[in-house]
């Protein structure tokens, strides 16, 4: 009878726990804007207390991961993010690695394909593009290379086929094409 008793009640606590867990979640559609359980794209459990922020994990409605990282807070589209920040894709696979430095994106940042082949790879000043830029086939091959500063497209810009032969050529001046291109056939 004892036995009974204390089952029942270790049954009923984790039932309790389990609701009340559920309840600390906070929904999201798919523009991350908070909303109801049942239109719910994400979602995120209560962030993990660390010694200077929180360690920030969402989750695609299947479980999945979608994105984790640390945050100086922990205030719903107001992060503070800070070092590197890793999102998936929903079968899990790595879809971006992104380096922030209080808040802003700085460093290097890294786009993969859902087959786990880097797609294309840039860098961030002050949370602009800036510097070399590089562009991948799935295969591997080079798309595109060039560069940007201040955020936009800057200087010469190659396009290749997947054979490694140059397709187009030209220049760019403050995020805009200048001058005469080159087509390759």
């Amino acid at each position: 009878m004892k036995t009974k008793l204390l089952s029942l009640l270790l049954m009923i606590a984790f039932i309790s726990t389990s609701l009340t867990a559920q309840e600390t979640n906070i929904w999201f559609d798919a523009n991350w804007n908070q909303i109801d359980k049942e239109k719910a794209t994400y979602y995120r459990p209560a962030p993990k207390k660390m010694k200077d922020g929180f360690w920030i994990v969402d989750y695609y409605m299947n479980g999945t991961v979608q994105m984790e990282g640390f945050s100086f807070n922990q205030t719903v589209n107001k992060e503070k993010f800070h070092g590197l920040i890793k999102y998936y894709f929903e079968s899990g696979v790595l879809y971006q690695e992104v380096h922030y430095k209080e808040g802003e994106i700085k460093g290097n940042r890294n786009i993969y394909y859902e087959s786990g082949k880097l797609k294309n790879k840039r860098s961030y000043v002050k949370g602009k593009t800036e510097g070399a830029f590089s562009e991948f086939y799935e295969t591997g091959e080079l798309l595109e290379k060039g560069s940007y500063k201040d955020g936009l497209k800057e200087g010469l810009w190659n396009v290749f086929y997947k054979n490694g032969k140059i397709k187009e050529e030209g220049n760019y001046k403050e995020g805009k094409k200048k001058g005469m291109w080159k087509v390759f056939y």
